[in-house]
Formats: C-alpha cells, sequence, structure tokens
C-alpha cells in the first residue's frame, strides 16, 4: 500500500544493523541514515572506524562523535590532511554549540586566506586523546599519525581506559618512555606497534614496553629513533615470542640486535632491515633461526655480501618475497642461492643492484616457476634474454615493472607477452628500446591485462594503444611522455576498454579534443584523468568529459593552454563527485573558488620540466587530501 512503512514495522533493529554492516561504500550508508530516525540511529550505531584529518578543533569534533558513534573500534587521526570545512556555519537543531563555534573560526581564518602557517594551528592534544578514551572504550585500532601536541598524559589515558587495544600507531608523535611504559603497564592485548619517527623514544620506554606487552605483540615498527639500540632489539628477542613482523630503519642498531631476534622470535615472518650497520653475521642467523620467513626486504645496505644470501637461501624455505633495494654487493652467485633454495618466491624486486645481471634472472626463471610479480628498477646488466627466460619458466607472472632498464626492449617484452599470457599489470618507465612490437605482442596475448603504465617510452606510438584496445579491456592506463601517441592511439582505447577509470596522457602534444569526446562518449566509469602539459586539448574537449563522465573524482590539467577559466568552471559545476582539481591558480574565478575552494589545487611557479620531473614521481594521491573527517565501517 503506498505511503505504508512496512520495513520498519517488520524489521528489528539487529536485522537492520546487519543490513547496514553489510553496506561496502560511505556514501551509501550516508543515504540510508537520512531516510528516517530510526534508521540514522541504526547507522550510527553500525559505524566501527572514524577517520579525522586535522580540523578547525578536532578536541570538540572527538567528543561529539564520541557521543554519535558508540561502537566505534577503529580510529585514525591524521594530522597531515587538511581542507576547509564545506559546512554551512549556521545552528542546526541539535548541535553543539561549541562544535559551531569552532568551525566558524576555523572558517573564518581560511576565508581571509590566513590558513596557512599565519593562524594558530589546530592539533589533537591530549585532552582530544582523553575524550577518545572516553568515548570509546571498546576501542581495538588507534592511529595518530603527526599529532605533534600528544604526549604521554593522553597516551595513558589510552592504554588506562582501552583494555581491548589491540594496535597503536604512534607516527611522528613525540610520545616518550613515559606513554610507552604505560601502554606496557595496561594493554595486555596489543599485538601491532608503529614507532616510526618517535624522536623522544629511548631504550628505556620499549624495553618497558615490551615488558609488559610483549607477549602478544607480532608486528613491530622502529624507523629513525635515534636512541633505541640493540639493548631494546635483546629485550624484543627475550619477550617477543609471538613477533611475526619486524621494520627496522636506524643507523643505531648493528648484527648484536637482529640477532637476537632472530634467535629470540622463532614465529618471524616478515623482516625488514634498513641499517647500514648490519653486515653478513646477522643475516646469516637469520637464515639459521627463522625457518618461517617469508618476507625479506633488504634497503641500502652496502657492507654485506653474497653470504647472506646463501645463509637465506639454505634456511628460509618458505620465503615468498625478497626484495633487494640498493645493496651494492650482492651479485648473480647470491640471487642464484636464493632461487635454488627458495622454489616457492611469489615477489622478486632488484632496485639498484648493479651486480645482478641477466645470469642471476635466469636463475629464477628455471627455479622459481611459481613467481607472480617482478620489479626491475636501475637494473642496467639484465638484458633481452634474462627475460625471455623469464617468459619460458614463469608461466603464473601477473605483474611486471621496469624502470630505466636500458638494456630491456621488444625482444623480451614479446616473449613475457607470449610466455604470461595471466599477465594483469605491465609497468614500464623509461625503457627507450620498447617500442610498438612488443606492446603490440602484449594486445595479441595479454587478455587479461588491466593495468598499463608506459611513462616515457619514446618509441610507443598510436599502433601500439589500438593493438591494447582491441585485445584488452584496461581498467588504468598511464601513457605520459610518449610523444608518439596522438588521437588515434587513445580514441582505440576508449572504443575497446569501457571500464577504464584511470588514464594519464600528460606531456602529450599532439593529443587533442577528438580523443577527449571519444574518452567521454566510450568510458563512462573514469573518475581519474590526467591532462597536464596537453597543449591541443580545448575547454570543448573538457566539456565532453566532465559531462558524460559522471563519476570523475580528480583532474589535473596544468600547463593546457587551451583549457581557460570557463572549462575548470564546467568541471567545478558538471562533476558532483570532483574531489581533486589541479589547476594554475590564475585560471580559477573567485565564483569558481567560492564554489568549491577546497576541492581545488594549484600548481605554478613551475618550468616545464618541473612539471615533466613532478608527473614522473606523483600520482593522483601523492601530497593532495581532501577528506578532513570522515566515518566508516570498514
Amino acid at each position: 500500500m503506498r505511503g505504508r512503512d512496512w520495513i520498519n514495522q517488520i524489521l528489528p533493529d539487529e536485522l537492520i544493523l546487519d543490513i547496514f554492516r553489510h553496506l561496502e561504500s560511505k556514501s551509501s550508508r550516508d543515504a540510508c541514515a537520512l531516510v528516517c530516525k530510526r534508521w540514522l540511529r541504526l547507522e550510527r550505531l553500525s559505524r566501527l572506524t572514524l577517520r579525522i584529518g586535522a580540523s578547525g578543533c578536532p578536541d570538540v569534533f572527538i567528543k561529539l562523535l564520541a557521543r554519535r558513534f558508540v561502537n566505534v573500534r577503529n580510529v585514525f587521526v591524521d594530522e597531515r590532511l587538511s581542507i576547509s570545512l564545506p559546512v554551512p556555519l549556521g545552528r542546526r537543531r541539535g548541535t553543539d554549540h561549541s562544535v559551531i563555534s569552532a568551525l566558524k573560526i576555523h572558517s573564518l581564518a581560511e576565508t581571509n586566506g590566513l590558513e596557512d602557517n599565519e593562524t594558530e594551528s589546530y592539533c589533537l592534544s591530549d585532552a582530544g586523546l582523553a575524550a577518545v578514551a572516553t568515548g570509546f572504550s571498546k576501542l581495538e585500532k588507534l592511529s595518530l599519525i603527526w599529532c605533534s601536541n600528544v604526549t604521554h598524559v593522553g597516551l595513558r589515558s589510552i592504554a588506562e581506559k582501552c583494555i581491548f587495544l589491540k594496535s597503536l600507531d604512534l607516527q611522528g608523535c613525540y610520545v616518550g618512555d613515559q606513554g610507552l611504559a604505560a601502554v606496557g603497564e595496561f594493554s595486555k592485548q596489543l599485538e601491532d606497534l608503529n614507532l616510526r619517527f618517535c624522536e623522544g623514544l629511548t631504550d628505556a620506554g620499549l624495553i618497558k614496553l615490551v615488558d609488559g606487552s610483549g607477549k602478544t605483540l607480532k608486528s613491530i615498527s622502529l624507523a629513525a629513533c635515534a636512541k633505541v639500540t640493540d639493548t631494546s632489539l635483546e629485550a624484543v628477542g627475550s619477550h617477543c615470542r609471538s613477533l611475526e613482523s619486524l621494520s627496522l630503519d636506524s643507523e643505531c642498531i648493528h648484527d648484536k640486535g637482529v640477532l637476537a631476534v632472530a634467535q629470540g622470535c622463532p614465529q618471524l615472518k616478515v623482516l625488514k632491515l634498513q641499517c647500514v650497520n648490519v653486515t653478513d653475521g646477522a643475516l646469516q642467523g637469520v637464515g639459521t633461526c627463522c625457518l618461517s620467513l617469508e618476507l625479506l626486504a633488504l634497503y641500502s645496505f652496502q657492507i654485506f655480501t653474497d653470504k647472506s644470501l646463501y645463509a637465506i637461501g639454505k634456511g628460509c624455505k618458505r620465503l615468498k618475497s625478497l626484495t633487494l633495494n640498493d645493496c651494492t654487493f650482492l651479485s648473480d652467485k647470491g640471487l642464484e642461492a636464493v632461487a635454488v633454495g627458495c622454489t616457492g618466491l611469489t615477489y622478486l624486486e632488484v632496485n639498484g643492484c648493479h651486480n645482478i645481471g641477466t645470469y642471476g634472472l635466469e636463475s629464477i626463471a628455471r627455479s622459481c616457476t611459481h613467481l607472480s610479480e617482478l620489479a626491475l628498477l636501475y637494473c642496467q646488466r639484465i638484458g633481452n634474454f634474462a627475460l625471455s627466460e623469464i617468459g619460458k619458466g614463469c608461466k603464473f607472472l601477473q605483474a611486471l615493472h621496469l624502470v630505466d632498464c636500458a638494456s630491456i626492449g621488444d625482444e623480451a617484452i614479446c616473449s613475457i607477452a607470449r610466455g604470461c599470457c595471466n599477465l594483469k599489470r605491465l609497468h614500464i618507465r623509461r625503457c627507450y628500446e620498447v617500442g610498438n612490437k612488443g606492446i603490440i605482442a602484449v594486445g595479441e596475448n595479454c587478455k587479461f591485462l588491466t593495468d598499463l603504465s608506459l611513462r616515457f617510452c619514446d618509441r610507443v606510438g598510436d599502433e601500439a594503444l589500438v593493438a591494447i584496445g582491441e585485445g584488452c579491456s584496461l581498467h588504468h592506463l598511464n601513457v605520459s611522455g610518449c610523444h608518439q601517441i596522438g588521437d588515434d592511439g587513445i580514441i582505440a582505447i576508449a572504443r575497446g576498454c569501457p571500464e577504464l577509470s584511470y588514464l594519464d596522457v600528460s606531456v602529450l602534444q599532439d593529443l587533442g579534443d577528438m580523443a577527449m569526446v571519444e574518452l567521454g562518449e566510450g568510458c563512462p566509469l573514469l573518475r581519474d584523468i590526467v591532462l597536464s602539459h596537453c597543449r591541443q586539448i580545448t575547454d570543448v574537449g573538457l566539456s565532453y568529459i566532465a559531462n558524460r563522465c559522471t563519476l570523475l573524482e580528480t583532474s589535473h590539467m596544468v600547463y593546457c593552454p587551451g583549457i581557460t577559466a570557463a572549462g575548470v568552471a564546467t568541471v567545478i559545476t558538471s562533476c558532483t563527485n570532483i574531489k581533486k582539481v589541479l589547476v594554475e591558480k590564475w585560471k580559477v574565478s573567485p565564483r569558481t573558488k567560492r564554489r568549491a575552494g577546497s576541492i581545488i589545487s594549484y600548481l605554478c611557479d613551475l618550468g616545464d620540466m618541473a612539471l615533466v620531473e613532478l608527473s614522473e614521481g606523483m600520482s593522483l594521491d601523492d601530497g593532495y587530501c581532501d577528506v578532513a573527517l570522515s566515518s566508516n565501517n570498514k
């Protein structure tokens, strides 16, 4: 019967709550909360996670949120994230007047253009942390990223009241030894601990923590803690028998500390080391004692040799993931030892290890037949034959990353394409010998490919993209700096890849509006587009993207002389889901700024080469964030 509310009369609260918990997106849950007061109340009960950025007054926000979302288990506070608050400042019934006052102060500062370093910085304090402890007594995960005003006083409040705490992330916080001692005293279920960039920490604090909570700890991360030495790791080895993951980045750690962990933590599965004073002796101890090791990542090791990899290959038979980054003295023989001993290897990254060449990779191809992801970065000595062997031996390869590998060309890519038909992700950057022939082979053979990146590959042109469009259904495509690509190639992608969601065509001088029209027609799921430095694209082409791609969330269009303030305004008004727009400041009209100032980022006073370098190293998510406060139950 029309107008009859059957759902609220029949369904109990428990069933509606269960339905809310199965909703995948925050927008869907928000929509449900607007149906009626009952659904609003129940939806608030279903929220398990809060994410908070730097806001006008985070302490006040937390008190308000604690009253509304009483079942929250996970709280993430990241003070690197900041935007203007797109909310009306008028008084609403039932709204805390102190919150309105805080919002008005913050908004007034931004309106006057004083938000950057000229007004008082609003940071989470010990009072806010006490509000977290009081309001979220069921808290299991707490993340405080660069919360500079939090001290041991606030952390003690958390430790005393949140007895179910399992995960604590204090990256960039100056909590000191007293705070960690309190955590060790009260948090008897703690499993994950991140202390990266906690500069005030010393051995005394970490020892007290592991003495109290060591029995349950499974993961520890340490970086740039200059006063944490081998003494702390000896305590970890003595108390943390269940430790499974250890990440260390320190100049103060030596063989003694790493050996203590290796000998005292038999369940260690993940080990990441960037410790310049650790030598072969420590890694040999890991190979002897850590028989359950599955992931090993070694960064910037200048004083250990193939002896370490011999020990790993001999003892760590369960190793699945190996990362070797800037390890100068490793050679093909060490990599061969790992290949022979760790035949279950599925992930391999070799970055800047200049003594590893073709022979080492051939060993991987012969022995590690289950390899699913391979990354070769700045490997000048690895040639085509190595990848040809990978194509023959590693039939399960799904992802290949190549960066600045000057000896790798079309022959290698053809071999990969023919042998690794399950390839889903192919990323190639500045490999100047790779051209149309190799990419055409990929389009003809790799039907499952969804992610293709060909950044600054000068020999790749339209012919290659035509083959990709005919043979693959891409979701992500990056062809920035591929100067031979024009309208024909992008049109082929638009017609052949209707599920495309990410596109980077920056620095393509011959790309014009016709390609934009086809993208608007053929790619309705497009969410992120980078058009920077495309001189032939105008407001006309941009309008087709804005009007047809209704899901668009981010758009970069710096140094596009054909795009004017009118084009920018079209994107802002037409794309209701837009979250990020990167553009020159002079192209934003006062009206557009008033309407969407919080989602606009400016890139100005940079030369062309600076932009090129930026586009090479920056993704859409690097350095820009538009969510100050949100909540979900993931």
